[in-house]
């Protein structure tokens, strides 16, 4: 046995010529010359201290070692196209995402363009969902996009996106006509009636804002206009018509353009995004949720969440003009 293994390229000119039984026609396959194949089969004959190889009458005929080593190369490079077909099929296929609509719209659309570009043979068929009991649906998703806490399911592969930070959001003629100008004023305004926006899916988020800054619940908190969608809330919040809880990576783009102003800034939620893959996912899979770490990453580092104030904390700039 050789110590190291023959090169590639000669195992290849011994198989393409023991399948023509030529030289010639084993060159010409393999677009190199005939004095390239035969070097490279001497050369591995050499090697392996073996003949694989003989000439009768003009032909070439294979040893018995030449025929041994014929069946396992055939077999070999085989397997190796069939799993070269598979793999370039799969990251030219369709990626089945399945997303809260509030993520995709605000989050995961305005980037696809840039998976779209790195990717151009992977198509993005994104579904939507309201509930976070369908998971991966059987197989119907070859990635879902949930928040939550772990433990994920365990026929799951689990990649961490980035920590849920939450804060009440308005727009800035509402804090000014609120009387809004430091964090002291949250409960305040509350106290006067200050209207409270809701959404069905997220129905306790003012409540547990509230329990988590320490601030006890007014008769209203759990009271107001609830809207079907989240992004309705928000439309309604940047309308005037209330305070939201808003949820940062959702909102960012609209406080740091001044749409939205968060005095009290965000804290986390101890929930996480995270996506969710099967075990066997599929390559075109894993492509996406590396995309979409990253993507995460990115996001999180050029755009943390404003801190939360301190109960007796400055005036926010942005609401004293």
């Amino acid at each position: 046995m050789p110590r190291h293994l023959p090169s590639l390229t000669a195992l290849r000119s011994f198989e393409a010529a023991a399948r023509h039984g030529s030289m010639t026609r084993a060159a010409d396959t393999l677009g190199v010359t005939h004095g390239a194949v035969s070097r490279q089969v001497r050369g591995l004959e050499a090697q392996l201290g073996l003949s694989l190889l003989e000439n009768h009458r003009g032909r070439l005929q294979l040893t018995a070692s030449g025929e041994s080593l014929l069946a396992v190369l055939e077999d070999a490079f085989g397997r190796i196209s069939r799993g070269i077909d598979a793999v370039c099929a799969d990251a030219a296929g369709d990626v089945a995402v399945s997303s809260f609509g509030s993520f995709a719209m605000r989050w995961l659309i305005p980037r696809l363009h840039g998976f779209q570009a790195a990717h151009p043979g992977l198509i993005v068929r994104l579904t939507t969902t309201d509930t976070t009991n369908d998971t991966l649906r059987g197989g119907a998703f070859d990635v879902a996009i949930r928040v939550g806490t772990a433990p994920w399911p365990t026929d799951t592969d689990a990649v961490p996106l980035f920590a849920e930070c939450a804060g009440p959001v308005l727009s800035p003629s509402l804090a000014q006509q609120l009387g809004i100008r430091a964090a002291k004023d949250l409960h305040p305004i509350m106290l006067r009636g200050a209207p409270l926006l809701h959404t069905v899916t997220r129905r306790d988020a003012w409540p547990e804002w509230l329990a988590a800054r320490d601030l006890p619940s007014t008769p209203q908190s759990g009271d107001g206009q609830v809207f079907e969608h989240f992004y309705f809330m928000l439309e309604a919040a940047m309308g005037g018509l209330g305070v939201a809880i808003g949820f940062w990576h959702l909102v960012a783009d609209d406080v740091r353009s001044g749409r939205l102003v968060a005095p009290f800034g965000f804290m986390p939620t101890g929930h996480h995004y995270t996506a969710l893959l099967p075990k066997q996912a599929r390559n075109s899979a894993r492509i996406f949720a590396q995309w979409l770490s990253g993507e995460a990453a990115a996001f999180s580092a050029a755009q943390p969440p404003p801190p939360i104030l301190a109960s007796d904390g400055p005036a926010m700039a942005t609401l004293t003009a």
